[in-house]
Order: C-alpha cells, then sequence, then structure tokens
C-alpha cells in the first residue's frame, strides 16, 4: 500500500549506534548473530535489519492511525477520525490557505464543514500513500484523499502529514491538505 524510502540521515546513525556498540566486543563465537544457514551475521547487516524491523512497525502502526481515521469517518463518527490527531493546542491544520492552530478548533472546522446543517461527510478513501520515517519517532506521509458524495461528486486532493510516536500511538502534529482544482 505505502511505499518507504530510507532515511539517508537515519542510516549513519543506526550504524554508528551498532559499530560504537561492537566497539566493546572481544572477538569469540558469542559476539555475532547467527542466520538460518549459521553464518554470523556483520555489524553492518545487524545494524540494517534492525533499521527494517523499525521501518516495519512504524509503517504498521502509521496505516493502523490512518485506517482508523478511515473507519471512522466512514462511519460518521468525527470525533473518532480526531483521535488519529495529537490532542493539543500546537497541532496545525493548514488547508484552503487558511491556517488552524489546536485540536479543539481542527475538530470544530471539520464539524463546520462536514456536520453542519445541509452538509454530509461523505466515504473516505486515502490513496497512494508514501511514508518516510524522519527517526525512530517521526515520518513525513503523502498521499491522495478523496470523498465520495451521496450525489456522486468525488472531491479529492493531496495531503502531507508530520506524525510523531507518542505513548498513544501514531498520531499527526501536522496536516497540509489542498483541493484539487
Amino acid at each position: 500500500m505505502a511505499a518507504m524510502r530510507t532515511s539517508w540521515l537515519f542510516l549513519p546513525v543506526a550504524f554508528l549506534m551498532f559499530t560504537a556498540q561492537a566497539g566493546n566486543l572481544k572477538p569469540s563465537s558469542q559476539n555475532f548473530s547467527w542466520t538460518a544457514q549459521n553464518q554470523p551475521l556483520t555489524v553492518v547487516q545487524q545494524a540494517e535489519e534492525a533499521l527494517e524491523q523499525l521501518r516495519a512497525e512504524a509503517e504498521e502502526g502509521i496505516k493502523h492511525t490512518l485506517v482508523s481515521q478511515v473507519e471512522a469517518w466512514n462511519h460518521g463518527q468525527l470525533e473518532g477520525y480526531m483521535q488519529g490527531y495529537w490532542h493539543s493546542p500546537d497541532l496545525t491544520f493548514f488547508s484552503g490557505g487558511s491556517v488552524t492552530k489546536g485540536w479543539e478548533p481542527t475538530l470544530q472546522r471539520y464539524r463546520q464543514r462536514y456536520q453542519s446543517q445541509g452538509k454530509e461527510m461523505g466515504q473516505l478513501d486515502f490513496q497512494d500513500l508514501n511514508i518516510e520515517l524522519l527517526g525512530r519517532k517521526a515520518a513525513v506521509v503523502t498521499g491522495k484523499w478523496r470523498l465520495t458524495m451521496s450525489n456522486g461528486t468525488t472531491p479529492h486532493g493531496l495531503f502531507t502529514l508530520i506524525v510523531k510516536k507518542m505513548p498513544a500511538g501514531w498520531r499527526i502534529v501536522h496536516d497540509h491538505t489542498s483541493a484539487a482544482e
């Protein structure tokens, strides 16, 4: 579903962490992880495997947050959708040339736009997701959004999210959404 790229900044940091640890090792067969073919893994291979595991876990957590948002939206549960956002006055949301700052004002913006009289939420879909890790606890997510409304129209556009891993899971701390013209 989502393509992930290695952050060129993150790989050297992971490598340095493992090589610093390797500097304290004494030569012995106990200092290596072993593959299925009983061959020792180098420190670089161990770092690459750790990075791949981190990437996979981050991608899974971020996708979980976004899928939960889509499910909540499509059930008309705006508050559930907002659980994907950082519940903070420092949350930022850019759209349509305006800036909304804070979780509560963002919720109010969504309510006015999609739940006020004569408005509908439609069915939400995210496409072409790309997740790029910036570190262990931060990533940039880009993609396309599309709403399918009851009258058959399909408003759509692009988004860029900055997400951070928090105790409650991955949360959106900045959302920049644009509509296609």
